[in-house]
């Protein structure tokens, strides 16, 4: 079952439960799958990891949006970028924890010969390619900017 499929169900689910949160984000994701197979190019289809590009993007969107409503004072907005990111994340694939990241680059650092900072570009391009999806790359960043500088 593609993405586009489980949120149809599961928007068919919480309308039938008058459940306005999920409803109202099931739309958006919706909305975005539309947008996304009728985009030049898209040939009316779309790969899963299109999807996850998808998702993380509005993700991000709503994380941004959240950090502005709460800088502004607005509890009533924050709220709702709040329980759209919950819904949205349910469909994203379990990101790794720190320990794994961490992990997984002190790998990607081994396999390019990193040692430097100023390896970063070699480090980044690897890591954004293997752990996408697991991992946003701001925090991809951190951790091998981290561990380049010991």
């Amino acid at each position: 079952m593609n993405l586009e499929q489980r949120i149809m169900a599961e928007l068919k689910t919480a309308m039938l439960a008058k459940d306005e949160k999920t409803t109202r984000s099931l739309r958006a994701i919706k909305a975005a799958i539309i947008l996304a197979k009728t985009a030049e190019g898209a040939g009316g289809e779309l790969k899963e990891e299109d999807e996850i590009k998808m998702l993380h993007k509005m993700v991000k969107q709503r994380k941004d949006s959240l950090e502005i409503y709460q800088q502004q004072n607005r509890a009533d907005l924050a709220q709702k970028e709040k329980e759209e990111i919950e819904v949205i994340e349910k469909f994203l694939p379990k990101q790794l924890s720190a320990e794994d990241l961490k992990a997984e680059i002190s790998k990607i650092i081994q396999q390019t010969g990193a040692s430097s900072p100023f390896d970063m570009g070699k480090v980044m391009g690897m890591a954004t390619k293997q752990l996408a999806g697991k991992a946003d790359g701001k925090t991809i960043s951190s951790v091998v900017k981290e561990l380049l500088n010991k």
